[in-house]
């Protein structure tokens, strides 16, 4: 993606803290199955911080 500025990637927002979150290299096989912005998010999965 050289050349493709941050402002124009896609992104998402996590589902346990609510925070948006854009796209990275390491998703884009996987980008529509990522859930969560970081691991500790996916470890905490079960303890939702949205209210």
């Amino acid at each position: 993606m050289k050349g493709v500025k941050k402002q124009h990637l896609p992104e998402k927002t996590c589902i346990t803290c609510g925070r948006r979150f854009s796209w990275r290299k390491k998703w884009e096989k996987v980008w529509d199955e990522v859930k969560y912005c970081s691991d500790k998010c996916r470890r905490n999965k079960m303890k939702p911080l949205v209210p």
